[in-house]
């Protein structure tokens, strides 16, 4: 099974100054756990997570005044509609991380996270006879 299979291409985009509360709650909203940041004055497209949410609130930082570009990873790792879920895997296990911006040549097409591929993967291993 493939990437595009498996991702959601509902994506959430945020700005680079919305609050951590106005993504957390647009998050919340999406029922998802990351949202794509696009800050046209940087290079790149970065990824706020829920982590980074919590992260900052363990911290004692203020919700209402953090900005996403502030917590914003940037230093993002891509996969491709093509690659199978086996390769997203192993991409997010070497990372360290749940959630993979899906990229095309258009820009982004989905997210992909952990959830999405154990979704895919359960049913087809409960298939197989034992």
């Amino acid at each position: 099974m493939l990437v595009r299979d498996a991702m959601s291409t509902m994506v959430l985009t945020i700005g680079p100054n919305h609050t951590l509360r106005q993504a957390a709650a647009l998050m919340s909203a999406r029922r998802v756990g990351a949202a794509v940041v696009l800050d046209p004055d940087a290079d790149g497209i970065g990824i706020l997570t829920e982590r980074d949410v919590l992260n900052s609130l363990g911290l004692g930082q203020n919700p209402d005044t953090e900005r996403a570009h502030d917590h914003t990873t940037t230093d993002v790792v891509f996969a491709a509609p093509a690659w199978t879920l086996e390769e997203a895997a192993r991409a997010m296990t070497h990372g360290g991380f749940r959630h993979l911006i899906v990229l095309d040549e258009d820009g982004p097409a989905g997210i992909v996270s952990v959830r999405d591929i154990i979704r895919c993967w359960v049913p087809a291993r409960q298939q197989v006879p034992a």
